[in-house]
């Protein structure tokens, strides 16, 4: 009698289309999750999983190569967000939410975040929550200065289509000890695929309760060059100052770390002298609260 009920239990999982338990946790679309599976040797391998039970897992390879793998060789199965293309797996920049320092539209995801530290001695904090919304903060670590710079940065997202992402944002900020703080208020929109994309922003300065007349433009541009390497420029127009600070660099990253490198330039200043560029250096480290 018991193995006819497991039997007949068997035969109506299969007719309702339903499955056995999914032992990878990546849910009923896992045939169509690019997957990294990491192997107890620290072998890693790029794919998607065909099919998988308790005991086994198909996978094919992003070269096309179909093997079994037995789950007690598995340590651990990451979903990736990046594409295969020409055979290779191409990641994604994980700090696709900014620039250099300005914003993109991009929402910063729900538990997903990043300590960044810029000019070495500007180091901050953001953390994406509920996949709508973002804070990020930070202060000035320079050493026997006795104030340090600081800044607040709430921004709100919104997807309008599959390559138009929006968001409205605040950047606050100050100096320690002072009261007379200042900030931004702005709207920015990102056009594109994560690979290339263009991003135009409005922004407004305000200082206490007084706003500027004039408002501040952000116009950046980003082309991903390899799973690993991407070009950037970020740009700012402060309309009625004939000073417009250009900038053009390059973002080195990996699946947790990024450093970038570019090289600033005002753009109608008369007083620049010596090397025509100011450097900037960047690095944070991603995290995810979920994994």
């Amino acid at each position: 009698m018991r193995t006819l009920v497991c039997v007949t239990l068997l035969m109506l999982l299969h007719a309702h289309g339903l499955a056995l338990p999914d032992p990878a946790g990546l849910g009923p679309s896992a045939q169509d999750t690019l997957v990294r599976v990491v192997l107890n040797d620290g072998t890693e391998l790029i794919g998607r999983i065909i099919s998988q039970d308790a005991a086994t897992i198909d996978f094919m390879t992003t070269g096309g190569l179909q093997v079994q793998i037995l789950r007690s060789m598995v340590k651990e199965i990451e979903p990736l967000e990046g594409e295969v293309k020409d055979g290779e797996y191409r990641r994604i920049d994980p700090n696709g939410t900014r620039l250099f320092f300005g914003p993109t539209a991009r929402p910063l995801k729900s538990g997903r975040g990043y300590f960044s530290a810029y000019e070495i001695f500007l180091a901050s904090l953001a953390i994406g929550i509920g996949d709508v919304f973002s804070m990020a903060g930070g202060m000035s670590l320079l050493p026997g200065a006795e104030q340090q710079l600081f800044f607040l940065a709430p921004r709100i997202f919104a997807s309008v289509g599959s390559s138009v992402d929006v968001a409205a944002g605040l950047l606050y900020g100050g100096v320690t000890g002072e009261e007379d703080n200042a900030g931004i208020v702005y709207g920015v929109t990102t056009v594109g695929s994560p690979y290339v994309s263009l991003t135009l922003g409005l922004g407004y300065g305000f200082s206490g309760d007084d706003f500027a007349e004039d408002p501040i433009i952000l116009a950046g541009f980003e082309a991903q060059l390899s799973s690993s390497v991407k070009f950037i420029s970020e740009n700012w127009i402060v309309v009625g100052s004939d000073v417009i600070p250009v900038s053009f660099g390059i973002r080195f990253f990996g699946d947790h770390l990024a450093a970038d490198f570019a090289f600033f330039y005002p753009l109608g200043s008369e007083d620049m002298e010596g090397f025509p560029f100011v450097p900037w250096i960047g690095f944070a480290y991603n995290f995810d609260l979920g994994n």
